[in-house]
């Protein structure tokens, strides 16, 4: 890429304009929240003018879903289309890769209007990442392998959701139960051996004896 010049006031211009703007909406939709985050600020941090901003988004609300669907275009590839991991240790990996909030779920709580697009992205996402540990489910074996999914799917957004509100680990604990349910789905030949420890200490949680 050719160095930026200078444009007025000493913000920079070109073709790295755009990809400033998102990595700037990206740092402060996370730290600030999106509705929280003014266009003055996004624009200082990008280092560009307003006018530069209006030349690659129509307007916030068009950044914001950009900003969503370049989060993970994908659907996790780093777990979902690893070929040295089993079905059934890609489902548990899902666990082991997360953020302090879901940008989706930030994004669907801080936006009132179900049409806006970000809205409507998150929910495609949700509804694709869902879709995408149940077909591994499938691949793995489970028995009903949509419960197991949509099971699944449900575990990490609330991981996400309660850390975020204690400001604590809570996928820890999720990946554990994650285990026995994914244990549980699936056929008794392919569970492995040595799980009945995760097991129990889910049980004794649920039981209050694993309580401090």
């Amino acid at each position: 890429m050719t160095e930026l010049e200078k444009g007025p006031r000493g913000l920079r211009r070109g073709r790295g304009a755009r990809e400033r703007i998102l990595s700037a909406s990206h740092q402060l939709f996370r730290d600030r929240g999106i509705n929280s985050t003014g266009m003055d600020q996004l624009c200082a941090v990008a280092e560009v003018s307003k006018r530069t901003f209006y030349q690659h988004f129509t307007g916030k609300d068009e950044l914001i879903a950009e900003h969503l669907r370049r989060f993970d275009p994908e659907i996790l590839p780093e777990v979902f289309d690893r070929t040295d991991l089993t079905p059934r240790e890609r489902l548990l990996a899902a666990f082991d890769v997360h953020s302090p909030l879901c940008p989706f779920i930030a994004a669907a709580v801080e936006i009132a209007d179900s049409g806006h697009p970000a809205r409507v992205h998150a929910r495609d996402y949700k509804l694709a990442f869902a879709a995408r540990l149940t077909e591994t489910a499938r691949e793995a074996g489970a028995t009903d392998p949509e419960q197991l999914g949509e099971q699944l799917a449900l575990l990490l957004d609330g991981a996400s959701a309660r850390g975020r509100v204690l400001d604590a680990d809570a996928f820890t604990t999720a990946a554990a139960i994650a285990t026995v349910l994914v244990d549980n789905a699936l056929p008794a030949a392919t569970a492995p051996v040595g799980d009945n420890a995760v097991e129990q200490r889910v049980q004794d949680s649920a039981d209050g004896t694993g309580r401090g």
